[in-house]
């Protein structure tokens, strides 16, 4: 579903070229659910923003689903990323002037794809999710496990194929951050992949499998213990 061959990202900075991705590969299957663990600064956002066909690297090959991500051209590179993957933030990044409803709804604006279909998709997110007393409230009238349910539903609107998580529950109180794994449990079982990078160790028992990141390379570290990072 998801494959790095090689990939090199080097950034300038006033002191120098830092190398935030250091000839990285990596193979998530479909329908796996991969956790990559790490300290700050070690190139795990940079790694899923790439994922994510938004950061292109200065080297090496990124594919999925088959699909070179930098062989396309940004127009079509939008819509694949709206028809293929879905995004869930630390900090939401829900839109503040739109009720809870329009923000899940923004996403099919990426996807030109049935309109009903969409709404309909959208009210069984809102149910699913617990959402439905809140659907005309702005964020701003949200709890923050309100606002990440929220950034969840939207991020699944699309029925995406690759679910990719920075820090979900990093703003989350414990039960909240239980609520969200569930979410992301259930999209799984549905045979959604899922590659999810987080500081800490407390993904690691919802994922088949566990990546190590230092200085933008890898290391197996568990779970599946017939997988490997490339």
């Amino acid at each position: 579903m998801l494959r790095f061959e090689n990939v090199t990202t080097l950034h300038a900075t006033a002191h120098g070229e830092v190398r935030s991705l250091d000839r990285l590969s990596l193979e998530v299957k479909s329908g796996e659910f991969v956790v990559l663990r790490g300290p700050s600064g070690c190139g795990k956002t940079t790694l899923l923003l790439t994922a994510g066909g938004m950061l292109r690297p200065t080297s090496g090959r990124v594919a999925v689903d088959g699909q070179d991500l930098y062989a396309l051209n940004g127009r079509e590179r939008n819509r694949f990323r709206g028809q293929h993957l879905g995004f869930v933030f630390q900090m939401f990044h829900l839109l503040p002037y739109l009720n809870v409803r329009e923000n899940i709804l923004l996403a099919a604006k990426a996807n030109r794809g049935n309109a009903s279909a969409t709404r309909e998709r959208a009210r069984d997110l809102l149910k699913r999710l617990g959402l439905e007393p809140r659907e005309q409230h702005p964020p701003g009238a949200l709890s923050t496990g309100e606002r990440q349910r929220t950034a969840i539903a939207r991020a699944l609107l699309n029925q995406p194929k690759l679910l990719l998580a920075d820090e979900p529950t990093g703003n989350l109180d414990p039960e909240n951050a239980a609520e969200v794994f569930r979410q992301l449990q259930a999209f799984h079982g549905t045979g959604g992949t899922i590659l999810l990078v987080t500081h800490g160790a407390g993904a690691d028992a919802h994922a088949d499998r566990v990546l190590e990141m230092r200085a933008g390379s890898l290391s197996f570290s568990g779970s599946s213990p017939s997988a490997s990072p490339a």
